[in-house]
């Protein structure tokens, strides 16, 4: 390649260095192996006739040749020609500065060049993309934008992550090659690759939600619970991790969890995972209610629960039916209704509503009364104080009379 080719002198040097290397190895190491008596008195004679030789010729002989070596690599590394330098050297024409793009947009990568250069070529690592006009690359993403007299450049399109890395602008001026370095850089939006899905759980149970996101720079993951209701401080369920643990879970904290992965280079990804708490009925409307006799009397009975909760009626310890008797059960959702179309002496009492899921019971005292009939407005609770209040007064007036 025209890109490597090394100066004649340097050639001419290692052609020397290569001959210094064929001496024999007496030559090479300055001495002789150790010889018997024959051999002494046969070379006896070639012994004086070497002690005869000039001193310098001898002692030239005792040099090693790694002395050589050092010398001729030293010489070459100092005033042969053609050893490239680097991008920062002030009298080569360099290339642009690092670029930087996003991910599927194009990359135009420019060096500028004079009129001392006699060849030019782009390189991605060791692979050449372009020699002068001549495409050495496959890639069609690939293209030459200019090579003029000033500036040499190449344009690459819908960049993708593995284009990231060093690139050089090699050139040649009177078979002196030199090299510039630009860096591509190339910049991808925040992607959420992995995210835990919608989870249901009991009340009490500890969860973990996953978020993985990709993305360059690497994105910044948070957490935020979308309730809409205020936490206690402290408790705000927001976490700037990937992984967000909640230890004992609460009814409170179900709903919706909403994970964002931010990095700047575009509009934040966001996913959203949606946790459901599992939680025994809780009767949190109970109220009694008052009816004239001909008309039409309402029991309604109100029940929190995940999963929703069963609804069943009794009046003292008879389950009522749907449609018997004049009355009419509906349950939808949270809230069950009993309905007295025409009320008569008899609908009046105590009543029992009865809420049941998977997780457990609760029940609650409802009465319908009379117009003047005594009644307590309050709930089911007050009305167990009362309760509790007249069998202590049977079990005092008991005591007294015994």
């Amino acid at each position: 390649m025209w890109l490597c080719a090394p100066n004649p002198l340097f050639l001419l040097l290692l052609v020397l260095l290569a001959r210094q290397l064929r001496l024999p190895s007496s030559a090479n190491i300055g001495f002789k192996p150790a010889q018997n008596s024959a051999q002494r008195k046969s070379s006896g004679g070639s012994s004086k006739q070497q002690a005869q030789q000039p001193l310098a010729y001898r002692s030239s002989k005792m040099y090693h040749p790694a002395c050589w070596i050092v010398f001729t690599a030293t010489t070459a590394l100092l005033f042969i020609p053609g050893v490239p330098v680097r991008s920062g050297d002030a009298t080569f024409p360099k290339a642009m500065d690092n670029v930087t793009v996003r991910q599927g947009e194009s990359a135009t990568l420019r060096c500028t060049v004079d009129d001392r250069v006699t060849r030019v070529a782009w390189l991605n690592r060791s692979t050449i993309l372009y020699a002068g006009n001549d495409k050495w690359s496959i890639d069609n993403r690939v293209v030459i934008l200019s090579n003029t007299k000033t500036q040499y450049s190449i344009k690459i399109h819908n960049v993708d992550i593995y284009d990231e890395g060093p690139y050089t602008c090699s050139v040649q001026t009177d078979n002196h090659p030199k090299t510039s370095r630009v860096h591509l850089i190339v910049q991808v939006p925040p992607q959420i690759v992995n995210i835990s899905s919608d989870i249901t759980v009991n009340e009490g149970s500890s969860v973990t939600l996953m978020c993985l996101a990709f993305g360059r720079p690497e994105p910044t993951v948070t957490w935020r619970h979308l309730s809409g209701k205020v936490h206690p401080p402290g408790q705000t369920f927001v976490s700037e991790d990937e992984y967000l643990e909640i230890t004992g879970i609460t009814r409170e904290q179900s709903g919706e969890y909403e994970c964002s992965a931010v990095n700047d280079v575009a509009v934040p990804d966001v996913r959203k995972v949606k946790v459901t708490v599992n939680y025994p009925p809780f009767i949190s409307n109970a109220k009694n209610t008052g009816a004239s006799v001909g008309q039409k009397g309402i029991l309604q009975c109100e029940a929190s629960a995940v999963p929703v909760a069963e609804f069943q009626w009794f009046k003292e310890d008879t389950r009522l039916a749907n449609g018997l008797e004049g009355v009419r059960i509906e349950s939808k959702g949270r809230l069950s209704t009993l309905t007295f179309f025409n009320v008569s002496e008899k609908d009046y009492g105590n009543y029992t509503c009865v809420a049941t899921n998977k997780l457990g019971n609760t029940n609650a005292s409802i009465i319908l009364y009379g117009p003047g009939a005594v009644h307590d407005g309050g709930n089911a609770a007050s009305r167990v104080a009362s309760g509790l209040c007249l069998w202590a007064t049977l079990l005092a007036r008991l005591l007294l009379d015994f």
